[in-house]
């Protein structure tokens, strides 16, 4: 008996691996601090909890939902990007899904045919690359290096389309560093895309409410974007509601239509109950996720000049999301005892092995010179986990 080519191909996800790794190590009794999920370490506000508990109490509830959410939901979703975004969407754009993960899933399987390019802004989520695979399409990566503060430009993505690219996709703010693409940057990205007529612009949102720059731009708000535009978001983040896993996309009406084909086959609709809460969460009260985006800024001031101090470490300011994606390069090569370290996988482990703090290689997220560390922690275990990695990366030599 075997798996599938399509399943024994597939990269096993880097950030939940190391997860399972910082679990099997607290299972033994070891105090590990774990910075390598991008999870809020908030609970979801209490407003949210209640408006799931009101329809549980209301019994309206338990049935099957609609396929790409309930009308209401979907009505609210599109005022909210037509009210903040400035994006014309109307309920009929919008499908509601399982989180943002299969939000995109979706999309690839809706959109790309064998041996069809997607351009991938990198570094990138760990699963774009993985899901255009599955889909059977070839990922391309286009590089920003940390002298550009990781974001790949206009020019390059000219240069990266041929006559097999179908779409686009990048993230902003971006996981896995903190980088905020500009209106101006967008804009110029835009004029590329719309040289060619049937490439599809993949818009990543989903950190949209931890942006420290004032200023979030949503590629689908831009002239002639509207119907080149996927609008991808959830609620994960910016209300601290991962466990809940309500992600929807903003689209074109044929290819909503297409990602709503695809999800009646293998999921149907999201929890009816998730759904609810997610109601509440976009039309009341933002004060929590304010708060949240708030604390996330003053632990990055933090993080930023604990990183600052330790030899060897280049770090860029990430302007949102809760990341720091530092170039460790300088530690290859370098050993401590038996133990050698030849890549950031290796630099991974040995931080978690002799510092007991979890991050995830860079290479995952297309840089193999860096690794990510989360910030979505205590100022406590922040300070403490720093302290640690800097303690054990003194022993190298």
């Amino acid at each position: 008996m075997e798996l599938s080519n399509r399943i024994s191909n597939l990269a096993e996800s880097a950030t939940l691996a190391m997860a399972a790794k910082a679990r099997e190590f607290k299972s033994r009794g070891i105090d590990v601090i774990s910075l390598s999920l991008g999870e809020p370490d908030f609970k979801t506000p209490k407003h949210i909890q209640e408006g799931a508990k009101k329809a549980i109490d209301e019994g309206k509830y338990f049935a099957y939902p609609p396929v790409p959410g309930y009308a209401d939901l979907r009505e609210a979703i599109a005022k909210k990007l037509n009210d903040e975004n400035g994006i014309p969407y109307q309920a009929e754009n919008i499908v509601v899904s399982n989180g943002a993960k299969q939000s995109i899933a979706n999309v690839m399987f809706a959109l790309l045919n064998p041996g069809d390019e997607v351009v991938v802004f990198s570094p990138f989520w760990v699963s774009y690359t993985a899901m255009i695979e599955l889909a059977e399409g070839v990922p391309v990566l286009v590089k920003g290096g940390i002298e550009n503060d990781f974001k790949a430009t206009a020019n390059q993505l000219k240069e990266a389309i041929t006559d097999k690219t179908k779409a686009v996709i990048y993230s902003s703010p971006c996981n896995p560093t903190g980088s905020v693409f500009t209106k101006e940057e967008l804009s110029a990205i835009a004029d590329v895309v719309k040289a060619h007529y049937d490439i599809i612009v993949i818009a990543d949102e989903i950190y949209e409410h931890i942006n420290y720059t004032g200023a979030h731009a949503s590629m689908a708000a831009l002239p002639g974007m509207f119907e080149r535009t996927v609008t991808v978001n959830g609620f994960a983040k910016g209300f601290a509601m991962t466990g809940w896993r309500v992600g929807y996309i903003g689209a074109p009406s044929w290819l909503a239509k297409g990602c709503t084909k695809m999800q009646g086959q293998v999921t149907s609709a999201n929890c009816s109950i998730a759904q609810r809460a997610a109601l509440t969460a976009i039309t009341e009260d933002l004060t929590p996720t304010r708060e949240m985006s708030e604390a996330y800024l003053k632990r990055r001031d933090l993080v930023y000049n604990l990183l600052k101090e330790i030899p060897g470490f280049k770090v860029n300011m990430p302007k949102g999301a809760f990341y720091f994606f530092p170039d460790v390069s300088s530690y290859f090569g370098k050993s401590a005892g038996e133990q050698k370290i030849k890549d950031a996988s290796d630099l991974c482990l040995y931080i978690l092995e002799k510092a007991h703090v979890s991050l995830v290689t860079g290479e995952a997220f297309g840089d193999p010179n860096c690794v990510r560390l989360s910030y979505a922690a205590s100022e406590e275990d922040l300070k403490e986990a720093i302290k640690r990695i800097k303690n054990v990366l003194g022993e190298l030599s």
